[in-house]
């Protein structure tokens, strides 16, 4: 070796921080030794906590197929040993139950020396008529200097603890670092390690069980899985191909004792999966091909899919609770174990679903519309994937879950779009729940600080703050007014949901323009517009703040904004008006607030024909999504702007549409339409969804065709 070349020299307290610090807690620990059996072929893992010993220890058993000694030199004691993701990566199973291992970076065994600094390992190979002993110190062997002087006596023995026929490995632990383990301790251990096979239909070769000498009371009254999710009132379940076929079930049971609502099935089969758009595109801007799609297809589930999962979900409205058997064992079942679990060849991965954890981020899409989303705490569900078509989904070191990636976002992505059919499908019957109980639900809080805050750092971040910070100051200050001045007037919080809705869509817009480093003018504009808006919402409390405008230069002003977007979705706009085919008038009405609907609805067409034509269709000229806006006259002597697509169209009846919370877009807040319905009131006009060929579009206009109907107020066609 030449002079100037030198190797790492490694402490012997390196294996000693291997294991204390990578893992979290105890509970992780003893986890990871589970996996450790579950690798080994073993179909059953005993646990023993002798915690009021006078020396407490742990005990781990299990009945795998155990070590060699030369596995112990060459694998056990070799930290980072890759064989088990050799294994993986090429598909080899085990050779009984035909598992693929889950460890792979050749750390988990260190896990012990969170629990203690003690160990015992006793093991005997499926075969060898022979069991190896281990014993380690690690306070002793920390006090080594260089992990090679870090010296471990393998020990060959005839059986003794694995006498006969028996094998597998056997692990005590001694001098336990955690001094003082209470209820609450035992307990979610308990709940942890007997979690780590699938209540929903996990392995049936494998299981494992824990016991506690002399505190059997600390496991007294926990209730099993099956009769927590028998008490459910809405069950899910999907599932999604390798080909990107998605089919569901949803499942509505009524339970509750002295109410009368029938149950109700639906399903779906070999359809596609909608997912979330990503919030970053709005001005056109994406990092790839599969990044920008928002249907689920083959090449989307490349490294995470086939997926399947199940939803079982309760609801903890005090008038749906009084009804119900035992709440309060499920309201603290539900407070302890609620959330959304992943589960890996039916083998859990930690720590989603663990309490605290919302890798989903149900609670927060939650805030703003309590009632049509769900929460961690009223959901018991399970997340299934395979091992070897999953590859893309790498868990952390510290076993805390998967590391962050491309793959995880798009398993998010995936989930929540399932969730939100979910929503769709319970909607109408908790409604008919909430009608038959009169259940009141709280208003909801809307507050605009997260997009805030994101738009003040990526000022920051670009140099921009001192020409933007006052208008960011501005948007803060009027929406807290507004809060103020609809409360002060008596108006729902409905009214304030359509003014976060809107307020919030053009801080993101003003978001991704600052990504996209836009010119300074151009961003200018946008701000521009949005305190306008604010403005507009003022005319709503006012309703008489109107101003004459043409038609044509609304149309003309909406098309200007929303360029990037025409250009970057390739869709194709055919708007006569603007060509001058088109009959123009000149109407009065609140410019922001208009603008603002036609802004709605042109983004619900670019979303639905990316859904009708999807990236991989829709690429190259000539365009196939198309958007049409023509003006019309209509029978009742007004004058109307018609917009059209060659979408998908609408699925649920016009009355529906214009209801709050009503959307078949995933995670959308169902207020578009609402809130157009509302302006077009104040407008003294109305909002309507006809046929294609009544309002002058054309036959290729055969989705999606919306009506604003403005109030006449001259004769004939203004020049």
């Amino acid at each position: 070796m030449p002079n100037n070349a030198h190797s790492f020299r490694p402490k012997a307290r390196l294996l000693v921080l291997l294991g204390d610090q990578l893992i979290g807690s105890p509970r992780l620990a003893l986890f990871e030794l589970v996996k450790n059996a579950y690798d080994a072929d073993a179909t059953h893992v005993s646990l023993t906590l002798n915690l009021e010993a006078a020396n407490p220890s742990i005990l781990v058993r299990d009945d795998g197929h155990g070590m060699s000694f030369e596995d112990i030199r060459d694998i056990w004691l070799v930290p980072g040993a890759d064989h088990k993701l050799l294994a993986k990566q090429s598909n080899q199973r085990s050779k009984i139950f035909g598992r693929l291992p889950l460890g792979e970076k050749g750390l988990g065994r260190f896990a012990v020396h969170k629990l203690g600094d003690i160990i015992k390992l006793i093991t005997r190979k499926r075969g060898e008529d022979y069991e190896s002993v281990v014993q380690i110190d690690w306070e002793e062997l920390s006090k080594q200097n260089f992990l090679s002087d870090a010296q471990v006596v393998i020990e060959k023995r005839s059986p003794k603890t694995f006498e006969e026929k028996t094998y597998g490995t056997r692990i005590w632990i001694g001098k336990l670092r955690q001094k003082d383990w209470t209820r609450g301790d035992v307990r979610r251990m308990y709940r942890q390690v007997t979690s780590i096979c699938s209540p929903f239909g996990g392995p049936s070769d494998f299981e494992v069980d824990l016991k506690v000498p002399g505190r059997e009371d600390d496991l007294a009254g926990i209730p099993s899985y099956q009769d927590i999710l028998e008490r459910a009132i809405w069950r899910f379940k999907f599932e999604l191909n390798k080909d990107g076929e998605f089919s569901w079930k949803y499942e509505f049971e009524n339970r509750l004792k002295g109410v009368k609502l029938d149950g109700r099935v639906a399903d779906t089969h070999a359809t596609r999966l909608l997912v979330r758009d990503n919030t970053r595109d709005l001005m056109g801007d994406s990092t790839s091909v599969r990044d920008k799609r928002i249907l689920v297809d083959a090449a989307y589930l490349d490294g995470i899919g086939p997926i399947s999962g199940e939803f079982y979900v309760f609801d903890r409205d005090k008038e749906v609770l009084a009804r119900m058997p035992e709440t309060q064992l499920i309201k603290l079942f539900l407070d302890e174990s609620g959330g959304i679990r992943v589960y890996r060849d039916g083998v859990r991965v930690y720590n989603y679903g663990e309490r605290g954890d919302d890798w989903l981020g149900l609670d927060l899409r939650r805030i703003n519309v309590p009632a049509a989303r769900i929460s961690r705490n009223i959901v018991v569900g399970a997340v299934h994937l395979h091992q070897h078509s999953s590859n893309g989904l790498t868990e952390k070191t510290n076993r805390e879950g998967f590391s962050d990636s491309d793959a995880l976002e798009r398993l998010k992505k995936v989930v929540l779009g399932a969730i939100s059919i979910f929503e769709i499908e319970r909607r109408a019957d908790k409604e008919s729940l909430r009608r038959i109980l009169k259940s009141d639900t709280p208003e909801p809080t809307y507050s605009i600080n997260a997009p805030i805050h994101d738009l003040r750092r990526l000022a920051s971040t670009h140099k921009l703050s001192s020409t933007f910070e006052p208008v960011i100051a501005r948007i803060e200050a009027e929406f807290t007014s507004f809060q103020e001045t609809m409360l002060q007037a008596g108006l729902s919080g409905l009214g304030l949901a359509v003014v976060f809705h809107e307020i919030e869509r053009g801080v993101r817009v003003l978001h991704s323009g600052m990504e996209k480093q836009l010119p300074i003018e151009q961003l200018k504009e946008q701000t521009q517009s949005l305190t306008k808006l604010f403005d507009g919402f003022a005319g709503l409390l006012r309703k008489n703040d109107r101003e004459k405008i043409k038609v044509s230069t609304l149309v003309k002003r909406a098309r200007d904004i929303n360029l990037l977007r025409f250009s970057f979705h390739k869709i194709n706009l055919v708007c006569p008006l603007l060509d001058g085919k088109a009959q123009d008038r000149e109407i009065s009405v609140s410019l922001s607030l208009v603008l603002g609907v036609l802004n709605n609805l042109l983004d619900n067409s670019f979303y639905w024909l990316r859904v009708r034509y999807p990236e991989s269709q829709g690429e190259t000229p000539p365009f196939k999504r198309k958007i049409f806006i023509t003006t019309f006259e209509s029978e009742g002597g007004g004058f109307g702007i018609a917009i059209g697509d060659n979408g998908p169209g609408f699925v649920d009846p016009p009355a529906a549409l214009v209801q709050p919370f009503v959307t078949r877009r995933p995670e959308g807040m169902g207020l578009g339409l609402y809130y157009a319905n509302l302006v077009m009131e104040l407008s003294n006009g109305s909002i309507q969804f006809p046929e294609a060929a009544d309002v002058g579009l054309p036959q290729e206009a055969s989705g999606a065709v919306v009506a604003l109907i403005f109030e006449e107020k001259k004769k004939g066609e203004v020049k």
